[in-house]
């Protein structure tokens, strides 16, 4: 995609995922964004194509400004070579799983980027996801900041917490919870799980094929080659805390990890800690739930007796 201009569609077909106040009443996962056929204008007449935000190995993501209104957007357009999975939305379209996912979560929670419409074009496949006007993701934040204070940090991960929990209760598992795949609303303090690339449908059983970032996989899967679902997500959040209150990785020395051995800085709260160390349990067995995770005094904000 060249930054001048998004190729021109020679597919009449778009996919708006706009929602209608009676499918949000409707409380249905799999009819969280109503898909409508219809005949619509180019893409690059509808938006304005601006600076390349990000390049990885599943596609781009560029800047974009819609032009009816002057919203900001995001344009992600992913390869058709690169896709490996495909499912189906609820009206039988056939589309990349990426898609379908995003169309289970995107409506009903303000933690997870809103999927407003796709495109369908000969070599790949277009998204047009929303774009806080003003927003880092939380990995540069960190950066900038080095670390957090334990009640900003709170307030954060209880966000976390709660886009992860709709996502669960759309049957949808993100696999790559960390600090590049959030970012932050500058203006309002909201934050947004974006990429649901890696993401799978939620399953019961262990899962055997890793996707995601090694470097926030689960003790599990590197020793055994498999992983449940919600254990795995609390090991990533679990990183994700240590991250905001420390400014690090955990267990990274280099290139090599060294599994178990949690050193916090002094400043830290007993509860705090606790949370960390529960999350990153090595047994994935001795986690907590995600239930058990909002519940903790911590989280809660509830002070110590």
């Amino acid at each position: 995609m060249a930054k001048t201009g998004v190729p021109s569609p020679k597919f009449p077909k778009s996919k708006d995922c706009s929602q209608t106040k009676s499918a949000i009443a409707d409380n249905s996962a799999d009819l969280g964004l109503l898909q409508q056929r219809q005949q619509r204008q180019p893409l690059q007449e509808r938006y304005r194509l601006g600076s390349l935000l990000g390049r990885g190995g599943f596609g781009s993501v560029w800047s974009a400004t819609r032009l009816s209104d002057g919203a900001p957007v995001a344009i992600k357009r992913v390869p058709r070579d690169r896709i490996r999975h495909w499912s189906e939305l609820p009206d039988g379209t056939s589309a990349p799983l990426e898609i379908v996912l995003l169309a289970k979560v995107s409506c009903g929670c303000a933690g997870v980027i809103q999927l407003l419409e796709w495109l369908e074009l000969p070599d790949s496949f277009l998204m047009v996801l929303e774009r806080p006007e003003r927003c880092q993701e939380l990995s540069d934040f960190l950066a900038e900041r080095r670390f957090l204070p334990e009640e900003e940090a709170r307030g954060l991960f209880r966000q976390v917490l709660e886009a992860v929990r709709h996502c669960t209760s759309c049957g949808v598992l993100h696999r790559d919870i960390k600090p590049q795949n959030i970012v932050l609303d500058l203006a309002s303090g909201q934050l947004k799980l974006i990429d649901f690339g890696c993401g799978a449908f939620l399953q019961d059983t262990a899962y055997t094929q890793f996707a995601g970032t090694l470097a926030y996989s689960p003790p599990e899967w590197t020793q055994h080659q498999s992983y449940h679902g919600e254990a795995a997500t609390i090991w990533s959040l679990g990183l994700l805390l240590y991250q905001l209150v420390v400014g690090k990785h955990p267990f990274r020395r280099g290139q090599e990890f060294i599994w178990g051995r949690i050193l916090f800085p002094p400043r830290l709260s007993q509860e705090c800690q606790d949370v960390i160390k529960r999350c990153l349990s090595m047994q994935p067995s001795d986690r907590p739930s995600l239930k058990e995770l909002f519940c903790h005094p911590w989280v809660q904000g509830v002070p110590r007796p």
